[in-house]
Order: structure tokens, then sequence, then C-alpha cells
């Protein structure tokens, strides 16, 4: 069934379970080991806080700040109700053992928050920026074209990135993070066609939507081709520096794309987002209906009292 709207809810799949994020409400649910779990906050867009934060480019900065914070502590609370088989009777790390003792229950798990975040992005720029542009160096130092040479480092960025994918899509925890990624779109489709939130009408749903992370960081790939192809090629530490400091703009512009497209559906918007609706053949599975039952609450947590205003 046709979509009747376009939704600006959106969602991540977390260790058994589902964040939701709606326009002033995120909600998770876990399906632990006695049942479901839901954890709903309500929140202030940074937008409304701060002006600014809400122009385009700026905007898009924010947003995958924003989701990278929360999507860590979402992921560190769903954890918590899966510890590790081997892990009981061990004594906390150091770190652990440090933080608790420095910092109040709260203050340290922002602390350990933050560092998630920080160290997965940091080896995000290593892995997809910075080690492209160190084999393409190595690779096209015979090549005189600078462009040329930003196309090799493109395609090894692409490269590295599906091989990354693939590779996580073989790990069987992932693969069951995979399905509940499949179940968080199901759902989000059978809302935006306005059909009653019952597993039997997720179930019959697409897992692969177009407004979906997998998409926007395929885009990423794409616009940094372009964007340092600005770049001279004078040598490898202003090369790095100057990627570093264009990746802002690489994701603002990105973002605006994933904007325009997830708010628009012809002709040229179905050839931008094919890309992305094939990768996530890799970071989507099919759902079983505990899964499905899992969406369908965490959805319902974030929809909106006031009609429509969830509208993209």
């Amino acid at each position: 069934m046709a979509e009747k709207f376009k939704t600006m809810i959106g969602g991540q799949a977390l260790i058994e379970g589902i964040l939701m994020q709606g326009p002033d409400k995120r909600a998770i649910v876990v399906r632990s080991p006695d049942g479901l779990v839901d954890k709903v906050d309500s929140f202030v867009p940074l937008k409304e806080k701060n002006r600014i934060l809400g122009w385009p480019i700026i905007r898009g900065c924010v947003s995958l700040f924003s989701s990278l914070y929360y999507g860590v502590k979402a992921l560190s609370y769903s954890a918590e109700f899966y510890p590790e088989e081997d892990g009981e009777g061990k004594e906390p790390s150091k770190l652990d053992a440090w933080l608790e003792k420095k910092l109040s229950g709260e203050k340290a798990e922002k602390a350990v928050t933050v560092f998630g975040m920080c160290f997965g992005a940091v080896l995000a720029i290593i892995l997809f920026f910075m080690l492209p542009t160190l084999v393409a160096g190595g690779l096209a130092k015979n090549v005189s074209s600078g462009i040329l040479k930003n196309l090799i480092e493109g395609l090894v960025r692409i490269v590295i990135f599906l091989a990354y994918l693939y590779g996580v899509s073989r790990m069987k925890d992932i693969k069951r993070v995979f399905r509940y990624h499949g179940a968080e779109h199901k759902t989000i489709f059978c809302y935006e066609a306005g059909e009653e939130l019952t597993v039997e009408n997720v179930r019959r749903q697409s897992r692969f939507h177009p407004r979906c992370g997998t998409s926007f960081l395929f885009v990423v790939m794409i616009i940094s081709i372009l964007v340092f192809s600005v770049v001279s090629w004078s040598s490898m530490a202003v090369r790095l520096i100057l990627r570093l400091l264009l990746l802002p703009v690489v994701v603002g512009i990105s973002y605006e794309i994933n904007r325009f497209v997830g708010r628009h559906d012809c002709t040229f918007t179905r050839i931008i987002i094919a890309p992305g609706l094939w990768l996530q053949r890799i970071t989507t599975a099919e759902p079983d209906d505990s899964m499905i039952e899992v969406g369908i609450q965490a959805l319902k947590l974030v929809i909106p009292e006031v009609e429509g205003a969830d509208r993209w």
C-alpha cells in the first residue's frame, strides 16, 4: 500500500531492541529475558533552543552529532539486559572503577556515552576518510591529474565502506541487529501507509526505506568525492588536514540531499536513493513477529498527540 504521508519519525536498531525518535520524544524498547522493557524521554529539538542550529548545512552536522550521542547511549542501555555470559563475578575494568570513584552514576554514564561516541567517530574518520587517502596516495603516485587521484580515492573509500558493511553483516549478533533494523523500517512504512499497527500489517511492508541512515552514509561517500576534488594533492599531511576540515561540509550537504530526497518522489530522487536501497539488502533482514512487536511498541510511544505534528 502506498504511503499517505512521510513522517519525520526515525529509528535505530539496538541489541534485541529498537530506538525510535519522534518530534519531541525518544523511546527505547528492548526484549529482555523477562519481557518487553520500554524507556521514554521527552526532549526539545536543538533548533528550537538556538535558531542557528536549524540552518541548512549546520543542521546536518547537529543531527549527526545528536544521532551518534543518543544512539550510543541507547545501545549501552540495551546491552545492559544482555551481559556477557562469562561476565559473572568478574572484576570491573580499571576505567569503570575510576569512573565510579570519581563521578556520580549519571555523570559516569554520560562520560562513557561521550567516549563511545568519540571513539566511534574517530574510528569512522580513520577507516573511511584517512585510510582511503593513504591508500589512494600509494595507488596514484604516478598519476598526474588531481581529479583522477580524487576519483581513485573516492572509489577506494566506497570499496572499504562496502567491505566493512559486508564483513559486519556476517557476524551472528549483528545479523539479529539487522533484523531489528528491518522491523523498524517495516513499522514506519506501515504507519506512513495509514494502516493499523498490527504484526500482520507490518509484516507485509517493505524493509527497504528511502530515509534510512544507510542511504545517508552512501550519499556521504559520493559527496565526499565531489567536495574533496577541490583539495590539491600537494602533500599527504595537507590532504588529511583539509579532509578533516571539509568533513562537516560533506555531512551538511549530504543531509540536505537526504532531506530533499525524503520529501520528494520523482525520477531524479529515485535514482539518488537506488544505491542506498540496494545497500539495505546488507544492513536489513526480514524480522520475526517478536521483533515486529518491539518496533510497533517503540513507534507508538513516540507518535505525537497532535495528528500530523510529525509530518516530514
